[in-house]
C-alpha cells in the first residue's frame, strides 16, 4: 500500500529518516505548485533524485551543464540520440564516453544532495511513496539517508555563515592575496581563481562557477577565512544591462567569458610563479623539495589552461602548443627547468595525460 499525505504534517526529512530506517525500496514523489521531485531509494539508501530516460528538467543533466562539464554541442547530440534510442541518460553518457564511472558517479552524488537540500526547504505540497515502481538501472549512488541528512543540517546551517559574509549579490570579488605555491588548492578554489578578478559580482561568479551554489559559496567562504580574496566593492545593479549589452556586443557571451577566464588565469599563473622564483632564490634550509613545488605550481597552472581550452572547445587541445596558439598559456609556462612535460590527448580529446619527469 502506498504512503502518502501532506508536507504540513510531515516534513520531507523526517519521510526519508522513516523510509532510511525501515530500510525501504521504492520511489518518494513530492509535488510543490507545480514542482516535482522523485527519490528513488533502495534499502533505505538514495540511489537517484531523476525519472528514468531523459526528461525535459532533467537535474542530473541540468547539473552538468551548470558545472561546465557538457558542452552545449554534447548536450545536442545526448538528447539527439536519447529521441531516437529512448536509452537512459546516464547509459549515453557512460557508452558515449562523455564521462567516465568514476566521474559520472561523482557528479551523481553532488546532484543528488543538491537537489535533497532544496526539497529539505519545502514547507508545503504532498508526497507519495510507492513501493513498487524502483529504480531500473544499476545506481551509480548508494547514499546513507542517515549521512544525506546529517549533511543537509549542515549545509542549512553554513549558508546561514555565508549569508553574512556575501549579503550583497552585487559585490564585487577580488584577489587579495594569492597563496603560496606550495599550498594545496581544493579543485574548487582553483577554478575560482580562474574567476574571481575584481570586476564579476557575486551573482556573477556563482553564474561562471562550474559548481553548485552552494559548493561556490563554500569554497569562497574558505578563501576569504584564507585572506586569498576579499570584497573590492560594489556594482549597481542599474550599470547591469549595459555591461550585458556590452558583452552581446562584443560578440558570443560564453566566448567572451571564456576569454575573461584565460585572462584572470594568465595574471593569476604569472604571479604564483614569480613567487615560486622567490622562495627559490630565497635562502630556507627549512623548506624541502622547492623546485619540486616551483614544478607543480606550473603544472597546476597548465592543468588549468587545458581545462579552460576544453570549456570553449568541448574538447582538450591536440598538442600543447594549441595552447599557444589559442593565448591560453604564454611560452614559459610550458617550460620547466630541468623537467620534461609531456602531454598526450586520449579518448579523442575527452581525456589528456599529462607527465612531469626530471630532465636527467
Amino acid at each position: 500500500m502506498a504512503l502518502q499525505g501532506n508536507l504540513r504534517d510531515f516534513s520531507a526529512t523526517e519521510i526519508l529518516q522513516l523510509l532510511g530506517t525501515q530500510k525501504k525500496t521504492g520511489c518518494l514523489s513530492l509535488e510543490q505548485e507545480g514542482r516535482r521531485v522523485v527519490i528513488f531509494v533502495q534499502d533505505g539508501r538514495v540511489v537517484s533524485t531523476r525519472t528514468p530516460g531523459l526528461a525535459q528538467d532533467d537535474p542530473l543533466l541540468a547539473f552538468l551543464s551548470g558545472a561546465h562539464r557538457l558542452s552545449d554541442e554534447q548536450q545536442r547530440g545526448i538528447l539527439t540520440i536519447q529521441r531516437e534510442s529512448g536509452r537512459d541518460l546516464e547509459d549515453l553518457l557512460l557508452n558515449g564516453r562523455y564521462l567516465e564511472a568514476d566521474e559520472l558517479a561523482g557528479y551523481v552524488e553532488r546532484q543528488i544532495l543538491d537537489d535533497l537540500m532544496r526539497l529539505s526547504r519545502w514547507e508545503e505540497g504532498s508526497y507519495r511513496f510507492d513501493p513498487h515502481l524502483r529504480w531500473p538501472h544499476k545506481p551509480l549512488a548508494r547514499l546513507s539517508i542517515e549521512a544525506v541528512l546529517v549533511e543537509i543540517a549542515r549545509r542549512a546551517d553554513e549558508q546561514k555563515r555565508y549569508s553574512g559574509v556575501f549579503p550583497d549579490p552585487h559585490a564585487l570579488l577580488g584577489v587579495r592575496d594569492l597563496p603560496n605555491p606550495d599550498v594545496d588548492l581544493a579543485e574548487e578554489e582553483r577554478e575560482l581563481f580562474g574567476i574571481v578578478d575584481g570586476q564579476h559580482t557575486v551573482s556573477e561568479v556563482l553564474a561562471a562557477a562550474p559548481l553548485s551554489e552552494y559548493e561556490t559559496y563554500e569554497a569562497l567562504q574558505r578563501m576569504v577565512e584564507a585572506g586569498w580574496i576579499e570584497i573590492a566593492g560594489r556594482r549597481d545593479p542599474a550599470l547591469e544591462p549595459s555591461v550585458r549589452a556590452a558583452q552581446q556586443t562584443a560578440g558570443p557571451a560564453r566566448r567572451t567569458w571564456g576569454r575573461d577566464l584565460a585572462l584572470a588565469a594568465a595574471m593569476i599563473a604569472a604571479v604564483v610563479v614569480l613567487r615560486a622564483v622567490a622562495h627559490l632564490v630565497t635562502p630556507d634550509s627549512g623548506r624541502p623539495d622547492r623546485a619540486d613545488v616551483y614544478a607543480a605550481a606550473q603544472v597546476r597552472d597548465v592543468r588549468m589552461a587545458l581545462d579552460l581550452y576544453r570549456r570553449e572547445h568541448g574538447v582538450y587541445p591536440a598538442h600543447l602548443e594549441d595552447l599557444l596558439e589559442a593565448r591560453w598559456v604564454a611560452p614559459g609556462q610550458l617550460r620547466i627547468p630541468g623537467h620534461v612535460l609531456r602531454y598526450r590527448s586520449e579518448r579523442d580529446g575527452l581525456d589528456y595525460r599529462l607527465d612531469l619527469t626530471p630532465d636527467r
